[in-house]
């Protein structure tokens, strides 16, 4: 098996998984509620 000879494109990868996995996160309306919930609690 060829190995990835380019490291940026693990890079690019990595980013794009994190921000899917960020996304996945507020479309659930609990973690919404609970970040609005921590967010006002410093106010």
């Amino acid at each position: 098996m060829k190995r990835l000879s380019c490291p940026w494109l693990i890079g690019v990868l990595g980013v794009a998984l994190a921000l899917l996995g960020t996304l996945r996160l507020y479309q659930q309306p609990d973690f919404l509620l609970t970040l609005a919930d921590q967010l006002w609690s410093c106010f």
